[in-house]
């Protein structure tokens, strides 16, 4: 878009919102006069984030709300806590990539990844969605992964306790994220919902071709000429942060969409794309939705 329309009446919230691509996706949404609620694990790096946005967006209307996806019992919580009549869109965006060679797991028994990034988001979506409803065309945007593009689900394995390895398990648990926001679209308008799930991924979005916004992120000028070469191919996550942007305020994306960058999908300005091959196969999106409501108790009930 080359004009980011006002919001000034409608509420967003972004999940990890206080880092990384989630941080510029607040940051963009906020400059449409939007209030834009950061969810967050700590308190002090959402205090951080909100003063880098404050200083960026003048009359910034940002705060804050304890989140733990990886803590299910906490979701509920979460979704009270807003204080908010309606909500006009949720970015799905956080996620967790442990680097260890050990197999962990969230509070609840599920492997860190797939339950922090895939489980912690279906089931608080649950929790949004009267919010969502209450408002004229809610959406919620989920933030997949260019990694996942590879990737297949193991559904006989979700919770990937053999072979793991850590990247791998985090693209799976992004790849069954986009998953779910298809299903989601799918079950929203089979309910006549107002709501609408649309699909997103950065493309390759990376630190070092990030501007600063200090503390949440400080670019150094090693790292700069580091990734001047990546820049033909890559870009920062500023610009990562862009096809959830134009998902959330765009009329014209519609729900079940893929957006993404237009540059062989790594890097420039959000287009919609064809579904990635895995991603057409709904019978596998609903496998993965009866599983993820069995393992976390609860299920959107969309159109409700």
């Amino acid at each position: 878009m080359s004009q980011i329309p006002s919001a000034a009446d409608r509420v967003y919230l972004v999940t990890g919102g206080n880092a990384g691509i989630g941080y510029f996706t607040a940051e963009q949404l906020a400059g449409t006069g939007a209030t834009v609620v950061l969810g967050s694990r700590s308190t002090e790096r959402a205090g951080a984030a909100m003063g880098a946005i404050r200083a960026r967006v003048p009359g910034a209307r940002v705060r804050s709300v304890a989140l733990d996806l990886a803590d299910l019992g906490s979701l509920r919580g979460t979704a009270e806590s807003l204080e908010t009549e309606h909500l006009d869109a949720v970015v799905l965006n956080a996620g967790v990539l442990r680097e260890g060679l050990e197999r962990t797991e969230t509070r609840d028994g599920n492997e860190v990844h797939f339950g922090t990034n895939h489980l912690g988001h279906f089931a608080l979506t649950h929790w949004l969605l009267p919010l969502l409803e209450a408002a004229p065309s809610a959406r919620v945007v989920t933030v997949g992964s260019f990694a996942a593009k590879s990737e297949r689900l193991d559904l006989d394995d979700p919770q990937s306790r053999a072979g793991y390895r850590a990247k791998r398990v985090y693209a799976r648990s992004k790849l069954a994220q986009m998953y779910f926001g298809l299903e989601l679209d799918r079950r929203l308008r089979a309910g006549g919902s107002t709501v609408s799930s649309v699909v997103v991924h950065p493309g390759g979005a990376l630190d070092s071709l990030t501007p600063s916004r200090p503390p949440v992120h400080v670019r150094r000028a090693g790292t700069v000429l580091r990734g001047a070469a990546a820049a033909l191919v890559l870009q920062g996550k500023h610009a990562g942060a862009r096809p959830a942007v134009r998902a959330v305020l765009d009329p014209r994306v519609a729900g079940g969409e893929l957006w993404g960058p237009r540059v062989f999908g790594l890097r420039g300005r959000p287009r919609r794309e064809r579904l990635w091959a895995q991603l057409e196969d709904a019978d596998t999106a609903r496998r993965l939705w009866e599983a993820s409501a069995e393992l976390t108790g609860v299920a959107p009930a969309c159109g409700v």
